[in-house]
């Protein structure tokens, strides 16, 4: 298990990132590492991979954040094994990790949300004892024009 901080090391998560959120492939990698480095530095935003042969096989973006529905609680912006190394063990010892990283900073509760075709991820998540607590909507904001900067 291995903190990702670095630009060397932010970089080497790109190409599996992308796996997850294929929208990346839009940005250039120095975009991307400007955008994990945003991410840590104004939300908390941390990540940490499992390597195998060298090559990152699985990585998880994370926060520990608060809010007055959960308390103190660790959420799991992005959870990734790559498409040829699953069912290897590498997700689930991200989660290990992602479960005491929570207990060490005295969270109550793990979330995540995870889109409603990923069924693989969702009986991983089953399996870990997650319970399906909520719906969460979503509403695009196209950018008003007539308002002046």
């Amino acid at each position: 298990m291995a903190f990702v901080v670095g630009d060397s090391d932010i970089v080497k998560t790109f190409s599996l990132m992308q796996q997850l959120r294929p929208a990346l492939a839009e940005l250039t990698e120095d975009e991307y590492v400007t955008t994990i480095k945003r991410l840590q530095a104004h939300y908390g935003y941390q990540m940490v991979a499992v390597a195998d042969d060298g090559t990152f096989a699985s990585i998880a973006g994370y926060r520990i954040t608060e809010s007055l529905a959960w308390n103190k609680y660790l959420y799991i912006d992005d959870l990734i094994t790559d498409q040829n190394k699953r069912s290897n063990g590498f997700a689930g010892l991200l989660f290990d990790f992602l479960l005491e990283e929570a207990k060490r900073n005295h969270c109550q509760q793990i979330h995540l949300d995870s889109g409603v075709h990923r069924h693989v991820a969702h009986r991983f998540y089953l399996n870990k004892r997650f319970d399906i607590t909520c719906h969460h909507f979503q509403m695009n904001i196209e950018p008003d024009t007539t308002i002046e900067k």
